[in-house]
């Protein structure tokens, strides 16, 4: 069983107290009662998040909609989750979601897992929301370092030559400057 897969199936069943409804879920090994499962009404989070956990695995594209959301949550393990099945679920429009929820700024304080999802997956999108996302970071008293460092460490992950500008700004940000200095160094130089 896939790490992922098990650490998130021991979390749901403490959530949902274990018994024989969670049981029967975690069983089911047919994709379309687990896509069910996410348009069912009064099925309860911890439900959805699993059966579109492991439609994300399958690469069954039905789980994108709900795992953008589970993305989106404020509880950081569902977003961590989420994040992991959406980079193997193989939808082409992972990278877009993420990135508008990653420059989100009335969401910015969940925006940490979009932000590693975007460097996970390298696609086109990530270097402009990962640059949007720190140049907005880099107002004085912002409140989310983490999401900063986090766009510093994936933009040097990615080493962009059109993060420069903003990872040399980054610079000038004690909680940063020591990401900054290695993001940059990653980023081949220009001739």
């Amino acid at each position: 069983m896939d790490e992922e897969l098990r650490s998130l199936t021991e979390r749901l069943r403490r959530e949902s107290g274990g018994g024989p409804g969670f049981e029967r879920l975690a069983d089911i090994t047919d994709p379309d009662e687990l896509a069910d499962v996410l348009t069912a009404p009064g099925q309860s989070l911890w439900a959805r998040e699993l059966a579109a956990f492991r439609l994300g695995l399958a690469g069954d594209r039905r789980a994108f909609e709900a795992l953008v959301l589970l993305l989106n949550h404020r509880d950081p393990q569902r977003c961590s989750s989420a994040a992991y099945a959406l980079a193997r679920l193989g939808d082409p429009r992972t990278a877009r979601a993420a990135a508008a929820l990653a420059t989100n700024e009335l969401r910015v304080a969940y925006a940490l897992h979009p932000v590693r999802l975007l460097v996970e997956l390298r696609a086109p999108e990530a270097v402009p929301a990962l640059i949007t996302t720190l140049q907005r970071r880099l107002r004085p008293h912002d409140p989310h370092r983490r999401v900063a460092l986090a766009c510093v460490e994936g933009l040097g992950t990615l080493g962009d030559a059109r993060a420069r500008t903003v990872l040399s700004e980054a610079l000038a940000h004690p909680a940063l400057a020591e990401a900054a200095v290695h993001a940059l160094a990653r980023i081949p130089r220009q001739r």
